[in-house]
């Protein structure tokens, strides 16, 4: 029975899909938890009051507002959206760059992004049949390559180019004229991935009208609202309007819809929370630069990525997970990565007990 459910699966399901490795989320149960961009900080008790009664008047028994109207409405309001300017909301960023790429797809197709970067750009287009096409950052600072961007650009003419901004895994945010010209130069979509944009403080936001091509992806997740898994794409009607045709409906939640909606009215909290985390950046960055080998790069979003001594990276990560802390194993994932770990930045409780576990440890 197993050898023939295997043959029907090497029969039916795409060469391109079986090479594929599922997104792996390692458990975390009963760890400090620094591995995946959250913010560590819970809701105020009394705005979980606030947020519980909202929820108490939602109705299980019907759909969600399938155009998710007073939630765009917010978003637009919190994070400045212009009015010119659609919005689609996703199951999380994901959900959006699945949809870009299905609709972007075609024989010989092209996505393109710098990398190491995020890994979704990659997995999403070989599962939705594009060709992925990566340009190596620099080695040594992990900056932008522009001239080979550009050349890349115009030798494979990509449908669209993802550009994470600031990156993730390496936190930096490239130079917003290198991003203009690369824009501008592109032939297809330009979508610049603001993930981490309240850890940045730099936005391409006002720049949409200037674009025809060019589309902003931004989530709630990093705000302290990751469990809602809440995604936003925005740019002109015309493309927004051809990739909701691929949306699939009610595909944002009555519970997130609400959650969101009332938690969004309450956003000097969650901006509160976002200026406590960056000042711990640089305390963290600070700290973790005075361990002996040790190179840490500065960084524009939540996390820091660093370099630990040669062939350690495995058996570091390791030992912090037994010593009850749980960060990134970014060692073999790239070769720009080699003995590299990534970390949150947490509360300064928990930033703490990172770097005491892993000072013996080096």
């Amino acid at each position: 029975m197993n050898e023939k459910i295997g043959q029907l699966v090497r029969q039916w399901i795409r060469p391109e899909l079986r090479e594929l490795a599922a997104y792996h989320v390692p458990p975390a149960a009963g760890l400090i938890k620094l591995d995946a961009m959250e913010n560590p900080y819970a809701l105020p008790e009394a705005l979980t009051g606030t947020w519980l009664d909202c929820l108490r008047e939602v109705e299980l028994n019907r759909y969600p507002d399938p155009a998710c109207g007073a939630l765009k409405k917010s978003l637009r309001k919190v994070m400045a959206i212009p009015e010119s300017m659609d919005i689609l909301l996703g199951n999380g960023s994901d959900e959006l760059i699945q949809l870009i790429a299905l609709a972007l797809q075609g024989t010989d197709r092209v996505l393109l992004a710098p990398e190491p970067s995020f890994v979704m750009y990659r997995m999403i287009a070989l599962a939705t049949g594009l060709r992925y096409q990566g340009v190596p950052l620099r080695s040594d600072d992990f900056s932008l390559d522009l001239e080979a961007m550009l050349a890349v650009c115009e030798q494979y003419q990509p449908a669209v180019i993802f550009i994470a901004y600031p990156n993730n895994p390496t936190a930096n945010l490239y130079p917003e004229a290198d991003l203009r010209r690369l824009i501008e130069a592109a032939p297809g979509l330009v979508v610049i991935d603001e993930a981490y944009a309240p850890f940045a403080e730099a936005s391409f936001l006002s720049s949409l009208a200037d674009y025809p091509n060019l589309l902003v992806m931004r989530t709630v997740s990093k705000l302290g609202l990751a469990g809602l898994r809440l995604g936003l794409l925005t740019g002109a009607p015309a493309w927004i309007g051809e990739l909701e045709k691929l949306r699939l409906p009610y595909n944002i939640n009555v519970l997130t819809q609400a959650s969101a909606q009332c938690l969004l009215e309450h956003y000097d909290i969650l901006e509160q929370q976002t200026a406590r985390i960056r000042h711990d950046r640089e305390v963290l960055f600070t700290r973790l630069a005075e361990l002996d080998g040790i190179h840490v790069w500065p960084s524009r979003a939540n996390f820091l990525l660093f370099r630990v001594p040669a062939g350690c990276a495995i058996v570091i990560h390791t030992g912090l997970r037994d010593a009850g802390v749980l960060i990134k194993q970014l060692h073999g994932s790239h070769p720009a990565l080699t003995d590299c770990l990534r970390v949150t930045v947490g509360s300064p409780e928990e930033n703490s007990c990172f770097l005491e576990a892993l000072k013996p440890l080096l």
